[in-house]
């Protein structure tokens, strides 16, 4: 028998909405929900692999425990009571000689978030962390510096723009299906695309102006940038007297900092930064300066993020068509918020995170997410307390976290580390326990909330029953919760009973979504009045250049830019990035995806390449203060002479995902983790290495 089932992908953290043909059990198609506008049936590559990845046989298929030393490979078969029971044991036993703080769990964000911040309040612990900071972490506190409202909360009208700007932001490659067929739309209007990278990526070839600007000095172009725009008075004038504070003051910061003063900083000429300012302000305030996704580069990358959106707010483009918007909920449709497990009362938490996260290390961080980074100092150093136990949902610190060996030595001084996984990880191979989660076509999840001009509601649906002895994660806590008696604290059995938690108040039944897969809530775009209406968090209601946030930290809002100096001779900038056929570290051993990118390469220049005598598809080691590794090399003119480049996410070292087993390099093994520590990211992009080329084997 044949049926459609919607639901939402998970072959990346986007979930999008899909469309899935079902026939006796099977999977037969998946395709985007051709009901939601932007997407119209259409599915990325990631997407597409879906299929691969339900029948992979090399995927996990049922719990485990480690019968031999971690990473040995020596594991007993184990039924789920098994299983949980030897989680509960162990954790009972660590709380009760250190305490529930001495236990963290970390995740991607997802869909039952609000479940596994439930579970571990319950537990007393204060040390629930994501993956969020070690992408984004700097983002979220450049708005909230700003605004009030933290990067989650922030959209852009892609489909109405006129001019945007992205800083390494690839889009193209990063393939966020909706985003990329607005902006096309806009294009095929006549919107620009300006592209700045150091590097020629997709999105660079479909831009109308690419600099190659030279690395970690995009700071400095803002900074011209705004010296042009305030000395023209380029600005939207009655925009920024309504809702902006500190002109004054960054204006006087930036009088020095010239596009001649620019030009030597990041090789891009005065005349062509002057000119730029002048042609975007042209388009205001329709114009998009895009804050990024990953803005994990630099030890000062707040700043940069700050100054990305401090034009925005030059430009009148924060809350306007074509522009940013804070993203509406339920409540300003007329709604209810659906229900969160997270919201009821709790055994009161006094000790501190972990991480330092909101603190003394990461005084403005947003501790909601934390600073994973953190986790191996946090660990060996015992600061400020031991830490016994690690449980991690689809959230891979041997690969995320730059240097992977530190990392390790850290877990093994853990009494108990557990993985709620979907494939066999590096975190699931050197872990104590596995518990297998159904992948996204087998289960269903908490409700979506997706926020944004017109508020929708999202079901993922279960589309065919689990290939293997794998449960949903919801059902793992509860049923681990059950045994460490805090059970009450998640009232469900069912997936049916969280659906009406979470609808309770909304005015909305699951019904309601079969026709299309989701309920919108409103047909209206929830624009607020740029006259009177926009709600701003901060403290004086206006987008403040000098940041409250910041300085009753003790933390400058412009502090002097400090120069960037080339590498020296025969060192380089390690970069890294992703391309289209890849989803971070949990594709590369996808049938599908293995074929299309089956393993990485180093980028260099053409020139640095030729002193050094490598040529195209050598093998070279290269070479950091952490490690060495050997990949080949991808000898081209596309990017520049002080940097090199290599995706992220390969180098795997679990012998049973035999499709990506030792192909390529990790690049979190050659990282230095050094951090940002007013915005809370690691600067993945700081590390020098040196290249020579390798020895045959």
């Amino acid at each position: 028998m044949d049926r459609e089932v919607y639901s939402l992908c998970f072959m990346c953290s986007v979930r999008c909405p899909i469309k899935v043909s079902v026939r006796n059990g099977e999977v037969k198609w998946i395709e985007g929900n051709p009901n939601v506008p932007g997407i119209e049936g259409a599915l990325c590559p990631r997407g597409s692999a879906g299929l691969a990845l339900l029948n992979d046989t090399e995927r996990l298929q049922y719990p485990m425990i480690q019968t031999g030393p971690r990473g040995s490979g020596q594991w007993k078969r184990a039924g789920w009571d098994e299983a949980l029971d030897f989680v509960a044991g162990k954790l009972k036993e660590i709380i009760s000689r250190d305490g529930a703080r001495s236990v963290l769990f970390g995740e991607r964000t997802n869909l039952n978030t609000h479940i596994s911040k439930t579970f571990m309040k319950a537990l007393g612990s204060p040390n629930h962390f994501t993956h969020d900071a070690l992408c984004k972490g700097s983002v979220n506190t450049a708005f909230r510096s700003l605004t009030g409202y933290d990067d989650s909360q922030v959209g852009i009208d892609y489909a109405n723009t006129r001019h945007i700007v992205m800083y390494g932001r690839n889009i193209f490659e990063a393939l966020e299906v909706k985003a990329i067929n607005n902006l096309l739309k806009a294009m095929e209007k006549g919107a620009r695309l300006t592209y700045i990278d150091p590097r020629v990526t997709v999105t660079a070839t479909k831009a109308n102006r690419y600099w190659m600007i030279r690395p970690g000095t995009d700071l400095a172009l803002n900074y011209a940038l705004m010296h042009v725009i305030l000395k023209e008075r380029l600005y939207d004038v009655d925009y920024v007297k309504r809702w902006v504070t500190g002109l004054s003051e960054l204006q006087a910061f930036v009088e020095h900092y010239s596009p001649d003063w620019a030009e030597r900083e990041t090789g891009i000429p005065a005349n062509e930064i002057a000119s730029f300012a002048r042609e975007i302000s042209e388009a205001k305030p329709s114009v998009v300066f895009h804050y990024g996704y990953r803005g994990s580069h630099h030890t000062d990358e707040i700043y940069l993020r700050r100054s990305i959106i401090i034009l925005n707010a030059l430009m009148g483009s924060i809350e306007t068509q074509g522009g940013l918007f804070f993203k509406k909920g339920p409540k300003a449709a007329g709604r209810s918020d659906i229900g969160k497990y997270a919201n009821q009362e709790f055994p009161n938490i006094t000790d501190p995170r972990f991480d330092g996260s909101g603190k003394d290390r990461f005084p403005v961080a947003d501790s909601s997410h934390g600073n994973p980074q953190m986790l191996a100092e946090a660990i060996i150093n015992e600061d400020p307390y031991p830490i016994r136990a690690l449980i991690a949902n689809r959230f891979e610190p041997l690969l995320s976290i730059p240097g992977t060996e530190i990392t390790r030595r850290a877990l093994d001084r853990l009494d108990l580390i557990v993985a709620i996984e979907v494939n066999f990880s590096e975190f699931a191979w050197y872990s104590d326990v596995v518990l297998p989660e159904s992948i996204y076509l087998e289960r269903s999840d908490s409700i979506q909330v997706a926020s944004g001009l017109k508020p929708q509601l999202f079901i993922r649906k279960q589309a065919v029953p689990a290939r293997y002895d794998t449960k949903p994660a919801w059902l793992i806590l509860k049923e681990l919760a059950n045994r460490l008696g805090i059970g009450r604290y998640l009232p469900y059995e069912t997936i049916e009973d969280i659906w009406a938690f979470q609808l309770a108040e909304t005015g909305v039944k699951v019904e309601d979504f079969a026709a299309k897969g989701f309920v919108a809530l409103t047909d209206k775009s929830l624009l607020w009045d740029r006259e009177n209406g926009i709600q701003l968090k901060t403290p004086s209601g206006r987008i403040e250049l000098v940041s409250s946030l910041l300085e009753n930290a003790g933390i400058p809002s412009f502090p002097p830019y400090e120069p960037v100096a080339s590498p020296e001779d025969g060192s380089f900038r390690l970069t890294v990035g992703r391309c289209a056929a890849h989803t971070h570290v949990s594709t590369q051993n996808n049938p599908y995806l293995n074929e299309l990118v089956p393993e990485n390469e180093l980028w260099i220049n053409s020139a640095a390449a030729a002193r050094l005598g490598i040529q195209d598809r050598d093998y070279v080691e290269i070479t950091s203060p952490q490690a060495n590794a050997r990949i080949r090399a991808k000898v081209t003119d596309c990017i520049h002479p002080e940097a090199v480049f290599m995706l992220h996410g390969f180098g795997k070292t679990v012998p049973l995902q035999t499709r990506s087993y030792m192909r390529g390099t990790n690049d979190a093994l050659l990282q230095e983790n050094l951090s940002d520590r007013v915005g809370g990211s690691p600067a993945l992009d700081c590390t020098l290495v040196t290249i020579k080329k390798a020895a045959q084997q």
